[in-house]
């Protein structure tokens, strides 16, 4: 399995009518799970949620890309 880089949010049995539309229920849902929460609650439920989807993921190479285009793209150029 390689890591898919692609937009690739779904919902099974959902139909969207807008290639961005999926993104966005998704990116309201993140929002809408951190409201409420004080800095430290919000980093807790953030890494709570890395270690819960990496889990489901599963595929220690997939992470390692993952991991290694998340830190490229922070890295000071």
């Amino acid at each position: 399995m390689s890591l898919i880089t692609e937009p690739n949010f779904h919902e099974p049995g959902k139909r969207y009518f807008r290639d961005f539309s999926p993104g966005d229920d998704f990116y309201q849902l993140l929002i809408d799970t951190h409201r409420g929460l004080d800095e430290s609650q919000s980093a807790m439920l953030n890494a709570k949620l890395i270690l819960i989807l990496s889990n489901h993921i599963g595929d220690i190479s997939v992470l390692r890309e993952g991991m290694q285009i998340a830190r490229g793209s922070t890295d000071a150029s």
